[in-house]
């Protein structure tokens, strides 16, 4: 850009920041008309401690202390190309996956190419990379399987050979026990080094098998984005949330990104969301922030509390210094502070349903993952059930302050029921 447009360009960028602080954070639009971003179709973001790698349709960019980069300049591979995912490893070194040229490494200073594998074994429109808990790199491939590579080897797996539901490989997490989730059109495959399992519509609380993106938050709960809404699955629960149930802008759910907090942010084809997993949200669309409209395709966050979206073709928005609102209805929360016990919840402060005169006291230890009930008669049928009404556990034969394991439970609002001799009883609570 010449002098001109680069004043231009900082007076527009001023605007945004300015316009958009009291709506709670400020805002800033890179395009090419308004900087240097080497594309406005961005396929994949990248943050480091020095700033962040951006992938478009032509090629790679990096912004680092306000200022861009076109690395196209450095490898000509990287012209016009087509960057769909960006790794950046442990050493720093930053894995790029390209549409013809598979995938390509960069420590910057040199340039790692593998023509041979690429070749070999046709690794040409890379999805998605990333590292096991081993530090091995698992490579997706649109139309082609996904590729183990140690350092030495590589290992290629196919719907042919393997327990993968599809080669149409859509993305890919690791979770903490070192299972490859691996999420395509056809559903989700999981794979532990020697066997595989495959979730469906079908066999599953999946809303949907086309499944674009995956994220595994702090509590290794796995969270998918599909094309009909936000899923959650702890092991034994599926949770949905869509545009009937919740604020979620859109059901197509294309990127899902877990900041340093445990929020969620999340890029849809109608705007971009944040979410705290229970009951918070905020929404951002071209009607409420300067968000450009259109299809929010990759979301990512940077260790300083930035968050950065990726458009389909109207650039990077970034966003800083945003805070979550608080929830502004009141509710009886139950949190666990670090502490080996937390405050109880007794039927008298909270919802006084059910018919019985039992008193009834529930004792959380959330620290330690479970809680205790404390009632009158010598047992009792206790039920947990969730706020789409639906009974996620039973406790027959409970014993007056025996140990119930929530360890697993998905956070969000439920509903004990403790159902003795004496009637039934109910307690709302909101597990967090």
């Amino acid at each position: 850009m010449n002098k001109l447009q680069h004043t231009l360009a900082t007076i527009v960028l001023a605007f945004c920041a300015l316009t958009s602080a009291a709506q709670n954070g400020a805002w800033i639009i890179y395009d090419t008309r308004t900087s240097d971003i080497g594309g406005n179709n961005v396929s994949a973001i990248a943050a480091d401690n020095k700033g962040v790698w951006v992938g478009t349709y032509q090629g790679l960019s990096r912004l680092s202390n306000g200022q861009w980069l076109d690395y196209s300049m450095f490898n000509e591979k990287l012209k016009d190309q087509s960057v769909n995912c960006l790794k950046v490893d442990e050493r720093g070194v930053v894995w790029i996956g390209t549409d013809d040229y598979g995938v390509i490494e960069f420590d910057g200073t040199h340039w790692t190419e593998h023509a041979d594998e690429t070749r070999r074994l046709k690794m040409k429109f890379i999805k998605e990379i990333v590292q096991d808990v081993d530090g091995v790199y698992w490579i997706g491939v649109t139309l082609g399987g996904i590729v183990r590579y140690d350092g030495y080897t590589w290992e290629k797996f196919t719907p042919d050979d393997s327990g993968l539901p599809s080669d149409f490989i859509l993305d890919l997490a690791v979770d903490r026990a070192n299972r490859k989730w691996i999420t395509t059109n056809e559903g989700v495959g999981v794979y532990n080094d020697r066997r595989w399992v495959t979730y469906t519509v079908q066999n599953s609380g999946l809303p949907d098998n086309i499944v674009p993106a995956i994220a595994i938050d702090k509590d290794n709960v796995k969270w998918f984005g599909t094309l009909n809404g936000l899923c959650s699955f702890d092991g034994e629960e599926w949770r949905t949330w869509n545009t009937s149930n919740s604020p979620l802008p859109a059901n197509q759910v294309n990127d899902i990104a877990i900041d340093n907090d445990g929020l969620m942010w999340i890029g849809t084809s109608g705007g971009a969301a944040v979410f705290d997993g229970v009951d918070r949200w905020a929404v951002f669309t071209s009607k409420n922030s300067p968000l450009p409209a259109g299809n929010i395709y990759k979301v990512a966050n940077d260790n300083n509390g930035n968050h950065w979206f990726g458009n389909d073709n109207k650039g990077l928005a970034k966003l800083s210094g945003f805070t979550l609102p608080a929830k502004t209805t009141p509710s009886q929360n139950v949190a666990s502070s670090g502490s080996k016990t937390t405050p109880t919840a007794t039927d008298k402060s909270q919802t006084p349903a059910g018919n019985s005169d039992e008193k009834v006291r529930i004792n959380p230890h959330l620290a330690d993952g479970y809680i205790t009930i404390s009632i009158e008669s010598p047992s009792a049928t206790v039920t947990f059930t969730n706020s789409s009404d639906k009974i996620v556990k039973t406790v027959p034969n409970y014993k007056s302050g025996q140990r119930i394991n929530i360890g697993r439970m998905t956070k969000g609002m439920y509903t004990v029921g403790v159902k003795t001799i004496r009637g039934e009883k109910k307690i709302k609570f909101n597990l967090k």
